[in-house]
């Protein structure tokens, strides 16, 4: 089954890393997932303050800087693997070095999208 992961991090916070500082520990997390077989794709985004928010609201089209929703965190990153469940996907994530100063939310993929059955119905 596939799964996101979804890196949420306070990019404000003391002592979160930023640029670079934790890149040799997610470079080792991603050989092991890769040796593993259960890494299919990640990366990491630029801060929040490059995102643009779009809505469309009565077929208006809102555009605005940054993140609509006001929150502490916000997405920093992603990773889809796909492993055998949730279990085992809950384990991949504790790995990630984002779960030790962040969270990482782990979401199933539902396959509808792509022609597939949602599993959740």
């Amino acid at each position: 089954m596939k799964y996101m992961l979804i890196h949420c991090v306070d990019e404000s916070a003391e002592g979160a890393p930023g640029g670079d500082e934790g890149r040799p520990a997610v470079e080792d997390w991603i050989a092991e997932m890769e040796g593993r077989g259960v890494l299919l794709h990640g990366d990491r985004l630029r801060y929040v303050s490059t995102a643009t928010t779009v809505r469309v609201r009565s077929s208006e089209l809102l555009v605005s800087d940054g993140p609509f929703a006001e929150t502490k965190e916000q997405v920093a990153g992603y990773d889809v693997i796909d492993c055998a469940d949730l279990d085992e996907a809950i384990e991949i994530a504790s790995k990630h070095p984002t779960a030790w100063w962040g969270t990482i939310e782990v979401r199933p993929i539902a396959a509808n999208h792509c022609g597939g059955a949602d599993p959740a119905g």
